[in-house]
């Protein structure tokens, strides 16, 4: 069969898959200001910058005669729908967004999310990592997902406290040093 008579998406199936919830079922999507506004600023950047200049380079290369050949035609407009596709993920995860403000938690000795905990592992190494939201998490930046097995272990200890983590590679006792909630770089 021709390409002429092919609608461009049949080569393409694969690429119009929604982005998988990286949330369980009925477990709330916390994420902290700094987690929010990062989300909210990729949106902006995508939906006011992104998408026009791309949308323009289509209009442009749809001018210049047989689309099922033209390169810039068929990659823009993949990248238009991988564009679109992000902004409906990111549009779902802001709606669904619990802000959960560490600035706010001050005082607590406990571990809960938006904590900030240094912790001593069995090989000796000392770490201090912030509990953050699903979509937040960067382990260079310190920053590990609320619902990671460290977080989940960390999860109503005190400094102090010893506390096991299971993993697939095994189980590892982690001595809590420090529990702090520092004031959030965004104010609310």
């Amino acid at each position: 069969m021709s390409k002429a008579f092919t609608k461009e998406t049949d080569n393409d199936s694969d690429d119009d898959l929604e982005e998988p919830d990286p949330l369980p079922a009925n477990v709330k999507n916390y994420m902290t200001p700094e987690g929010l506004a990062a989300l909210s600023a990729e949106l902006r950047f995508l939906l006011k910058e992104e998408r026009p200049r791309i949308v323009e380079i289509v209009s442009w290369a749809a001018g210049n005669g047989d689309r099922s050949e033209n390169g810039d035609y068929l990659y823009n407009k993949k990248r238009l729908r991988e564009i679109d596709r992000r902004a409906r993920y990111l549009t779902k995860r802001i709606e669904s967004a619990e802000v959960v403000d560490p600035k706010k938690q001050q005082g607590l000795q406990k571990v809960f999310f938006g904590a900030t905990v240094t912790y001593l592992r069995e090989d000796g190494s000392e770490l201090t990592v912030k509990l953050v939201g699903v979509d937040e998490a960067d382990l260079d930046q310190g920053k590990i997902n609320w619902l990671s097995p460290v977080a989940r272990a960390l999860m109503k200890a005190e400094a102090g406290d010893t506390v096991e983590v299971r993993t697939e590679a095994g189980s590892e006792t982690l001595e809590i040093l420090a529990v702090s909630y520092p004031l959030s770089e965004i104010s609310a």
